[in-house]
């Protein structure tokens, strides 16, 4: 089963890092958001990705062109330019596809349509890391026998929350109050929710495709309790190296 990941987006909210690069290269450690993303992908066996370029695509490129020389000992024959990689290569087959850079996301899902096929698959957005159970995801999603799942994720108040009576407050709770369930992206799709986007770059999926699979009860919601964050923004860049660095790498594989 294929993997797409929206990579196209400006990354305007944390321009002090993408005026150079796209977010998708943004460093949580010693590698890209994308590396972390496909080894959540990689750990459950899904190792085939559709990459969906928009800004400074050419940069996502370069990135995986050159990541095994890069990444491992390598012996070269400089008589015939023979390269030999001496590491542990991944087994990853990645297609890159040049989807416009002004394109919305569901024009860009749709732009893919060709290279996907008549087959389900997943698909998640460039900047968001989970330790979610993607085989659980899918068992769920084949059991609603709907087009589209969608990762459900309880929103909590970034405020505390005061209970008052007659002027005096009766509680305090900080920071625990759901304020509803958000959109955490790790989809599961049949080919047909196709059918719900168009290709003239001002489709938005989260808009009314969203809303027409829901009306027509063809969206169905996983929900995710454990780990879960979205990069978005320079501060979160730092929220979630810190993890790193503290050795809490939640999202990834555990080492064995």
């Amino acid at each position: 089963m294929k993997v797409v990941i929206l990579c196209g987006g400006l990354g305007t909210r944390m321009s002090e890092l993408t005026n150079e690069i796209p977010k998708p290269l943004v460093q949580i450690g010693d590698k890209p958001i994308i590396w972390h993303i496909m080894k959540i992908y990689q750990q459950y066996g899904f190792n085939e990705f559709v990459l969906l370029l928009g800004y400074k695509g050419e940069k996502i490129k370069e990135y995986f062109m050159d990541y095994e020389w890069k990444n491992n000992s390598f012996t070269m024959d400089s008589q015939d330019g023979q390269v030999q990689i001496l590491g542990q290569t991944e087994k990853w087959k990645i297609t890159f596809v040049d989807t416009g850079l002004e394109t919305m996301t569901g024009s860009r899902i749709k732009r893919a349509q060709k290279y996907i096929g008549d087959e389900s698959f997943m698909l998640t957005y460039g900047d968001g890391l989970s330790d979610i159970n993607l085989q659980d995801l899918l068992k769920f999603h084949r059991t609603k026998g709907t087009i589209a799942t969608v990762t459900g994720i309880k929103k909590k108040s970034q405020f505390g929350i005061l209970a008052i009576n007659q002027g005096m407050a009766d509680s305090f709770e900080e920071k625990t109050k759901v304020e509803g369930i958000v959109n955490g992206g790790f989809f599961v799709f049949q080919p047909e929710v196709f059918n719900y986007l168009t290709d003239d770059t001002t489709c938005v999926f989260e808009e009314e495709p969203m809303k027409e699979l829901t009306k027509a009860r063809q969206l169905s919601v996983y929900l995710h309790e454990g780990f879960w964050t979205a990069i978005d923004t320079y501060k979160n860049v730092l929220e979630i190296n810190k993890l790193w660095e503290q050795g809490n790498r939640l999202w990834l594989p555990k080492q064995k």
